[in-house]
Parts: structure tokens; C-alpha cells; sequence
């Protein structure tokens, strides 16, 4: 997530435009604003729930920001579980009943005791804040022209049940192409639209680059690879993931091959499958393995800087040892985020959209995690992100009037 200069020099009016912060209460009324237009729901609403709306809700508050793993008990935890009003409905608002949560590694930087709010593409999450995520709710109750009872949306609606915000806040959930109403907060939402925008616009990759995929097995590796291999004719595609079992799924979703970075054998094992360099590297994981990747790089070749996973959850975060290789190769890394493609976000979903209909990407179960949870291990599926315990995307579906054990 840093930012490394882009190959050609820019204006300086266009530099600041890219360093601009984005208010994160802002990003959910452009998304709507875009999304809206996006293929409404033509059938039915859910079966409106005869529920007596409640009063209180409860949520989880960001109570110590974490310098290192993220800390689920003991006397310093990171989160902590409180209970809150919810104010009366005004109009043109929504009453939200929370289904399911998207996890992000991103939430991690969001909460990071070190990370300087003027070095963040949006303002960090502040102690005594309710952790922030997407969610798809339910509609309860609703004062808003278009939002019906029973509808599902999707909005930035933080870890909590229940919630009222601002019906231009919510995006309704297309609820006519086949698919999960989960896959909006993975393949066909910001995981989908980030997959393509890195691969394709960032790093220009076209049929003759040879691509490798890191963290291929997860929600934004997994879209890389089917829209590198089966959208823009990629000649070769590797993926890195942390099983062969990972490694077969990828597989099977269009890469040549799969190496598992777990196994002793690994680093062998990638430069033989990138015998001749690559020309194109998605890098999602950073650390260890994007420094043995500029060692794998093609002259001029391209590094799309998407993530650094494996450094989250560390005070001490490796470093590079071979940047020399980018000096005598002449390599191009470039670090992107989401929101600077926020113009073009319904123009690419209508693509996703339509290569999912075409069969040039897969999006179905095998796609995404799901894991049923009670509202007090909220936090504790969200670790599940960091244990490399899913495939595809990683999706807490709420549970409530029950307690589980994960």
C-alpha cells in the first residue's frame, strides 16, 4: 500500500489529485451514486421480517490499536463489545439489519498503531470507533422512496446488528443475475473491481506477458488470475498459494501452474516455473516473496503493489534486500488503490458482469468462504484472514439469538 512513482513524470495538479484523501463517509454516496444505475433488482424483495424493530444494538469498538497480531483478550484486547441506541428513522433513511460482513486485510492498516492518517487514502479508524466493514443488510423499515421492506443493500454499516443511515448511503443488491447476494462484497464488488484494475489498467498486462499471481487462492488473487488468463489472453499465468490443495484450485481456474510457498522446495520450485522472467507480477503478500519475485522480473518489467499481507501483523516488517533489481532491470512497480478508479466503477462491474455470463470467470461457492458466527466472534472470523484459513473471499455471515465456538 505504498506509493512509488508511476512511470512517467505527471502534473502537478494530477500528483495531488492522486495524493487526496478520500472521507470514508464519502466513499459509500459515490459508490451508490455509481452503482445505482447498475441492473436494479427486478424481482421481488425478501419476505419482509415481522420483527418489532429494536432499540439497542450491539457492536464491537476499537479499543487498543494493535503494533503487532491483533490482540482478542487479556487485559490490552484490540476490540471490545458495547451496546448502543439507534436513533428514530428521519426521512429518506433505512433501517439496516446486518446479514454479512466482508473481511478485509485492509481493515488491518485501518487500525495500525503506527499508521499516519495523512499517509492513508482514507482516515483511519480511531480508538472508541466501531470497526469499520461493508456489510449486505437487510432493510427493516424504511422512510425512503425505492428501498422497500426487505430489500438487501449493501453499505459501510461497521461491526454492529442493527443501524439507521441515509438511504443515499446504500447501494441495493442486484438480485437477478444467479448469484449469491454475497459475491457483491467479493467477486462482483471492490475485490473484483480491484483484480481488474490492477492487472489490466495498472500494469497493462496483454496476451504476450507471462503474469504471476501472489496470494493467488485468495478473494483479489483469484480474480486476477481467471481475468489475466481468460479475459485479456495472458500466455501464462502462475499463481503462489499457501497449499496444494490451494495450489489445484488455481489451477483449475485458468493458471498454468501453482506453486505452494509453504513447501521447502519453493523457492526452486518459482524459478522453474519462471524460467526465461516474467513479465507482469501481482503482488498481494509483499515482504519475503515480492523480494525473490524482482529477482524472477523481465526487463522493464511491470509490479502491480496491491497488498503486503504478510507485514500486517508485524512491528518488524522485512524489508527488500534485492532493490538492485529494479535499478539494472528497469523495473516499473506502481501502488494503486481502489477508489482511484472510482469513475469507471460501473462501466468495469458491467465487464465482470458480463464475463461471469460468458463463462470467462467463475463466481460461485467456491469462491468465497462463509462462516456462520455469533455477533461475539465477529473479530475472531475476521483473524481468520491472517491464518490463510479460506479460499476466495471471506465472508462472516451473522448469526443471531445463537452463540458459536470457532
Amino acid at each position: 500500500m505504498g506509493n512509488p512513482s508511476p512511470p512517467q513524470p505527471r502534473s502537478p495538479q494530477r500528483r495531488q489529485s492522486h495524493n487526496r484523501k478520500v472521507p470514508h463517509n464519502a466513499v459509500q454516496s459515490l459508490i451508490s451514486t455509481l452503482f445505482h444505475p447498475l441492473d436494479p433488482p427486478k424481482h421481488p424483495p425478501r419476505k419482509p421480517s415481522t420483527m418489532t424493530l429494536p432499540t439497542t444494538t450491539r457492536q464491537w469498538v476499537l479499543t487498543n490499536k494493535p503494533t503487532d497480531l491483533v490482540s482478542l483478550s487479556g487485559p490490552s484486547p484490540t476490540f471490545t463489545q458495547s451496546t448502543a441506541s439507534i436513533p428514530s428513522l428521519k426521512p429518506n433513511q433505512v433501517f439496516l439489519k446486518t446479514l454479512y460482513f466482508s473481511n478485509d486485510p485492509a481493515q488491518r492498516g485501518w487500525i495500525s498503531k503506527y499508521v499516519k492518517a495523512d499517509r492513508m487514502y482514507v482516515p483511519p479508524v480511531s480508538e472508541g470507533e466501531v470497526m469499520r466493514a461493508r456489510a449486505i443488510s437487510e432493510v427493516l423499515e424504511s422512510t425512503a422512496e425505492g428501498f422497500k421492506k426487505g430489500m438487501l443493500v449493501s453499505a459501510n454499516a461497521g461491526w454492529k446488528e442493527y443501524m439507521v443511515t441515509d438511504a443515499k448511503e446504500c447501494s441495493p443488491v442486484a438480485d437477478n443475475l444467479g448469484v449469491k447476494p454475497t459475491q457483491f462484497l467479493g467477486a462482483l464488488g471492490f475485490t473484483g473491481l480491484t483484480a481488474l484494475y490492477g492487472i489490466r489498467d495498472i500494469v497493462r498486462a496483454g496476451p504476450g506477458d507471462t503474469v504471476v499471481v501472489s496470494g493467488a487462492a485468495g478473494a483479489t488473487g483469484s480474480m486476477v488470475v481467471q481475468i489475466a488468463k481468460n479475459m485479456l489472453g495472458c500466455k501464462r499465468v502462475i499463481g503462489i498459494a499457501g497449499s496444494d490443495d490451494k495450489c489445484r484450485w488455481v489451477e483449475s481456474l485458468g493458471a498454468d501452474i501453482c506453486v505452494n510457498y509453504k513447501k521447502p522446495e519453493f523457492k526452486k520450485e518459482l524459478i522453474k516455473a519462471t524460467e526465461g522472467y516474467v513479465e507482469v507480477y501481482f503482488d498481494n503478500v509483499g515482504g519475503e516473496i515480492l523480494d525473490l519475485m524482482l529477482t524472477r522480473m523481465a526487463r522493464h518489467g511491470r509490479v502491480a503493489a496491491c497488498g503486503a499481507v504478510s507485514n500486517y501483523n508485524t512491528s518488524q516488517p522485512t524489508g527488500l534486500r534485492n532493490w538492485g533489481e529494479i535499478i539494472v532491470m528497469r523495473i516499473e512497480i506502481r501502488g494503486f488503490i481502489i477508489f482511484d478508479f472510482a469513475p469507471k466503477f460501473a462501466e468495469a462491474t458491467r465487464e465482470l458482469i458480463a464475463a461471469y455470463k460468458e463463462g470467462k470467470i467463475r463466481i460461485g461457492d467456491e469462491s468465497e468462504t462463509i462462516v456462520e458466527t455469533s455477533f461475539e466472534d465477529i473479530p475472531r472470523t475476521w483473524m481468520k484472514l491472517f491464518e490463510g484459513s479460506n479460499t476466495g473471499k471471506l465472508v462472516t455471515k451473522l448469526k443471531y439469538g445463537e452463540s458459536s465456538s470457532l
